[in-house]
Parts: C-alpha cells; sequence; structure tokens
C-alpha cells in the first residue's frame, strides 16, 4: 500500500509539479498542432521511440509481454515495446488533430468497416455500448461514430493534474459533448445517459481491482464488469469496435455486430460469460498487432 503523502509534498504537488507538467504539456501540444498531421504524428513516434524506452513504464510492459508470449524472443519483446512506444507517442501528437485524422470514406484518412451496425446502434430506437481497449488511437473511433451521427458519451479515467486534464477535456470534445469520468458520480451519469437512451463508448481493457476475475492470455485478470451489467440489465446491445493503424496517421475501424448475450437465468453467470467473450476477443487483436496495445497496464496480479 501507497504511504500517504504528507502535506507539504500535496502543496508541492498541487502548487509547483502540476503546473509545470502542464506548461510542458500545453507547449508540446501547441507544436504538434502547428505541425501537419503527417509531420506530427512521425514527430510523435520518434519521441515515444526516443523517450519511452528509458521509462519506468517499459519493465512493466516487458514483464507482460513476456509473460502473454512466453514463446517470444527477446528481441521479438524489445520489437513490440518500442513498437507501442512509436504508437503511443503518435497518439499524443494526432490528439490535436483528431478531426482530420476521423474523416472516413474516400479521401479520409479512415476506412470504417461495419458501419451498418454503427448506422443500426444510432437507429434502433434504444441505448448502445461500443466497446472496444487501448488500441492504435484508440480516441479515433469515437469522432467517427459522432460523424456517422452516432454520439458517444466517453468514459475516461481523469488525469491527476487538473491542467493536464482540462486540456484533455478540450482535446476529446471532437469525440464527445458527453465526457464521463470514472468514480461514483461518473458511474451515475453514465446510467443516466444510457436510461435516456443515449449512447456510450467504454474502453475495457484496464484492470479494475475490485472487477472480477476473467480470463485474459490464460491468466485470469481483474476485469470492471459494468458493460456487460449494464447491458443485461437494461437489455441494450454491446457492439465491439476495433481501431488499427494502417500507415502513419491513417486507421481502419471494424465494427462488428452485437454480441449475442447470454441468458442462463443466472445474471452472475452470465456477466462472466459476456466478458470471457470479451476479452478472448480484445485478446485475438492484440495478438494479431500486439506492439498497438498498451502494454503499460498492470492488467495482471503479480
Amino acid at each position: 500500500m501507497a504511504k500517504p503523502r504528507g502535506p507539504l509534498v500535496s502543496w508541492l504537488t498541487r502548487r509547483v509539479a502540476y503546473p509545470l507538467e502542464a506548461v510542458f504539456v500545453y507547449g508540446l501540444c501547441g507544436l504538434f498542432r502547428a505541425l501537419p498531421v503527417d509531420r506530427a504524428s512521425a514527430l510523435g513516434g520518434w519521441i515515444g521511440r526516443t523517450v519511452g524506452p528509458r521509462l519506468r513504464g517499459t519493465r512493466t510492459a516487458r514483464r507482460n509481454l513476456e509473460r502473454a508470449f512466453p514463446e517470444k524472443s527477446r528481441a521479438e519483446i524489445d520489437a513490440i515495446v518500442l513498437g507501442m512506444w512509436d504508437n503511443l507517442g503518435r497518439v499524443i501528437a494526432e490528439y490535436p488533430h483528431l478531426d482530420e485524422i476521423s474523416d472516413y470514406g474516400p479521401g479520409g484518412r479512415t476506412e470504417v468497416i461495419g458501419g451498418e451496425h454503427i448506422d443500426s446502434l444510432r437507429d434502433d430506437g434504444k441505448a448502445g455500448i461500443l466497446v472496444s481497449g487501448h488500441f492504435a488511437n484508440w480516441e479515433v473511433q469515437s469522432v467517427c461514430s459522432r460523424k456517422m451521427g452516432a454520439e458517444l458519451a466517453v468514459v475516461y479515467r481523469a488525469p491527476n493534474n487538473p491542467y493536464v486534464a482540462r486540456l484533455l477535456t478540450e482535446l476529446r470534445g471532437t469525440a464527445s459533448g458527453t465526457q464521463i469520468p470514472k468514480g461514483p458520480e461518473g458511474a451515475r451519469t453514465l446510467i443516466r445517459v444510457l436510461t435516456k437512451g443515449g449512447h456510450v463508448g467504454m474502453l475495457i481493457d484496464q484492470k479494475l481491482n475490485d472487477g472480477i476475475p476473467v480470463p485474459f492470455f490464460g491468466r485470469d485478470a481483474m476485469t470492471a464488469p459494468a458493460v456487460a451489467q449494464l447491458a443485461l440489465r437494461l437489455g441494450i446491445p454491446l457492439v465491439p469496435a476495433r481501431t488499427e493503424r494502417l500507415d502513419g496517421a491513417r486507421f481502419r475501424i471494424t465494427v462488428l455486430p452485437p454480441v449475442e448475450p447470454p441468458n442462463s437465468g443466472d445474471r452472475n453467470a452470465d456477466v462472466r460469460i459476456l466478458m470471457e467473450r470479451l476479452n478472448a476477443l480484445l485478446e485475438q487483436w492484440i495478438r494479431e498487432r500486439p506492439a498497438e496495445w498498451l502494454w503499460l497496464h498492470r492488467r495482471w496480479p503479480d
């Protein structure tokens, strides 16, 4: 358990560290905004490849990869880690350009496969949840959905730094007018949106300590069951969507039909079955493009 910070440390963090961090982040964002999208993405990738491997998170990523892919060599693991940092650097650099990179159709930067499932989600007269994970640039699918007429309320984890959180809220405004931070109040907002027939986008690949253990890469991972609970309780569709990076700042979004809900008569068992199906789908996508997933999460217990 982490030791509680003293009042002096908390004061220094709020009054010194957070503002300094914000100056750096806002300056970097300004640079990326000033550059054309391809140059911004390439610069972000270079920064990610250069700085990322030196950061502490690399140890977590490598440990996760070694456990998920015990058959891979050290060189293969290192290549995936480097690719992950390249992708993450590009994601950060692409935030000011989300509107442009999410243009779909002829001449656009994003190809959409299965767009009819977004149309159905929009037009079926009931609420629904688009589910995915931290793949490629995970913000693109929300912006594309909005451009297709199916606006998603986006659930996210707010950064600790309030100044950075304000910037991210502004940048994500391209994707959604309703942004729901995780937490008790966010959960109430989420339920209100769905009960009013709205649509929500949720990334379901992060660890939740008080979640339920669900197999993921052959090991139980504590998994948030909220999407399954809400879908079964409200009788609404869960629509999986995957984003892939094709080349630089170009993407492909694949939207699948809604996941078939189980109906065993045991709600808790059905929640687990549904989350097992979703985790299996995420695992399949990760295995196909491991460098495009965010391996920095402490997804499994030590």
